[in-house]
């Protein structure tokens, strides 16, 4: 059966700077240096033995720091014929705010003129840039402000957007503020794994609200500068069910889960959005008080279950704000490739049935173009279409990015 997409959909792969590029000097590289040895140390506690024995540099702190990463800051134009040649014609990336304003009020136009040449190298090669200009890594000198705790956060943020949209903007028409703030909320201030490992309702009050004015004010800034320009925010989106359907604890414990993960955000950015986004990783069954199980019949290397036709319920919820959807972010670690294709069929054959039932979905960036730097599990995940050789640098297609790539090039998925 073939599943045709609409004409114009978007096809690609997304990236992160701090993941990719190398390089970098910011908040993050200043904590895997400061916890390298003790995330090694606690990998015996944290991993279950499966994982353990298939992926043994996770005992060495080395595999926590980004360093080089995959040099993508140098080796880019390879990168993109590499997506070019897999059919792709749309890629997201994310400018790092640490290059461009390294101190505060200074700007460096060297890295400005940077992205400037990522952008064209993406435009010489049919690929329309989908770029995000909050990755979750701050520059330092935002880290001692407070990061996103601070109440000025809002204000420098925006006035950094403001500097990239004037220098950039009429090159991209489509902008991501931020990417997955949830995300930040819950690891960096909620559970204390992230920096700035803190755990404080209080904290997770503020950095909810900052996020939301710091797009709101990101977004005016935005259309000031091209009122045509398209704008939205990168929003990780679980599905939720309760583990015991007919229980009325779980179904509360549920509504909760949902609300401040999927709903909040958009409710403190209302109608701060040209488009919506899903960036889809788990579906989770939740008993009250809280324990969420996100187990299913085929998981991937970090034991995350894969339920793709969840994210076709979070279309469907999506679908009453009346906007376009962009799917930026869908993927799994998969060192041994035998799994991703299916992954990524069975994603596309429930977006093609939300599509047939009137959803607005315009695009798909598969999570991620290249292997990477996964944060606090450093680089022993696999997500790339592409294996990267940490030690040589070289780069590898896998089999699946093949497969995705027929489908990109017709537009068609057959399955």
């Amino acid at each position: 059966m073939e599943l045709k997409f609409p004409q114009g959909f978007l096809w690609g792969a997304a990236t992160s700077a701090h993941q990719v590029e190398g390089g970098n000097v910011n908040d993050w590289t200043e904590w895997e240096k400061a916890n390298a040895e003790r995330l090694a140390q606690e990998a015996g506690q944290k991993w279950q033995l499966w994982q353990q024995e298939q992926f043994p540099e996770m005992f060495k702190p080395e595999n926590y720091i980004s360093g080089r990463a995959c040099d993508h800051y140098n080796r880019f134009r390879e990168d993109f014929d590499i997506a070019k040649s897999l059919g792709h014609n749309a890629h997201r990336f994310s400018i790092e705010w640490s290059r461009i304003e390294p101190q505060e009020g200074k700007f460096d136009e060297k890295e400005i003129e940077h992205y400037r040449q990522v952008i064209l190298a993406l435009r010489e090669r049919g690929l329309e840039p989908f770029v995000t200009l909050w990755h979750w890594t701050n520059p330092v000198w935002v880290r001692d402000l407070g990061g996103p705790e601070s109440k000025k956060f809002p204000l420098y943020f925006s006035r950094y957007v403001k500097y990239v949209v004037e220098k950039l903007g009429d090159s991209v028409e489509y902008w991501c503020t931020l990417n997955e703030p949830t995300s930040v909320i819950v690891n960096s201030y909620q559970r204390g794994n992230w920096p700035p490992q803190k755990r404080s309702f209080l904290a997770v009050q503020k950095v909810y609200k900052n996020l939301a004015a710091a797009h709101n004010l990101a977004y005016d800034e935005i259309h000031k500068i091209n009122s045509g320009t398209q704008i939205g925010v990168a929003n990780i989106l679980n599905y939720f069910e309760p583990q015991n359907k007919s229980s009325i604890l779980d179904k509360l414990a549920l509504k909760i889960a949902k609300y401040y993960s999927n709903e909040e955000f958009l409710k403190l950015t209302k109608n701060k959005h040209d488009f919506l986004t899903a960036q889809y990783y788990f579906y989770n069954k939740i008993k009250f008080p809280s324990r969420i199980n996100n187990k299913a019949e085929v998981n991937s290397d970090m034991d995350w279950g894969i339920r793709p036709e969840g994210l076709y319920y979070i279309l469907k919820e999506l679908k009453k704000y009346s906007k376009p959807i962009y799917i930026t972010e869908n993927g799994l670690a998969d060192v041994k490739d035998d799994r991703r294709a299916d992954f990524i069929k069975g994603h596309l054959k429930w977006i093609h049935k939300a599509i047939e039932e009137g959803v607005d979905v315009r695009g798909y960036f598969y999570w991620s173009l290249l292997d990477n730097f996964e944060w606090d599990k450093g680089f022993w995940p696999r997500f790339g279409l592409v294996e990267i050789d940490y030690e040589t640098l070289e780069r590898k297609i896998r089999p699946s990015a093949y497969e995705y790539a027929k489908i990109c090039k017709n537009n068609i998925l057959n399955i």
